[in-house]
């Protein structure tokens, strides 16, 4: 049987349940499992996923590098600028208007992602609007 196959529920809940950046090999005998779940609650389903086929996890053939996103919505994020502020704008793009600031440095929340470059965020002030995501950090 490939490993694939016998981990095929695995496979299956890692692509169902969104895990960025999924890339799944076989290579030597082992099967390995590699991208980042949206959440801690989603890498623990498919830790309880491979502990129910391989319950004392004494097969040694698969190797799961899944981390957890820490820029997920609620998150806290770092403003990384240079040294100016980061605009806050009305839509995602640099066309929309600019309905708020984010001094250097400072930390607020990520609302949502709406795509790579550009996330909805929220001031402490209460300043909502999408930012360039280049200029935004995880707080670990």
């Amino acid at each position: 049987m490939a490993l694939q196959d016998k981990y095929r529920q695995l496979v299956d809940t890692a692509v169902a349940t969104g895990v960025n950046n999924l890339q799944i090999r076989e290579q030597d005998g082992v099967l390995y499992i590699d991208g980042e779940a949206p959440s801690g609650a989603i890498k623990d389903r498919l830790w309880d996923i491979y502990g129910s086929i391989d319950p004392n996890f004494l097969s040694g053939d698969v190797v799961m590098n899944i981390n957890v996103a820490t820029a997920v919505p609620g998150a806290r994020v770092k403003v990384v600028t240079e040294r100016s502020n980061l605009n806050i704008r009305k839509g995602p793009g640099t066309d929309q208007p600019i309905v708020g600031k984010a001094a250097h440095k400072e930390i607020i929340t990520l609302v949502s992602k709406a795509n790579d470059q550009w996330w909805l965020v929220r001031t402490d002030d209460g300043e909502e609007g999408y930012a360039y995501a280049q200029y935004l950090a995880p707080v670990e």
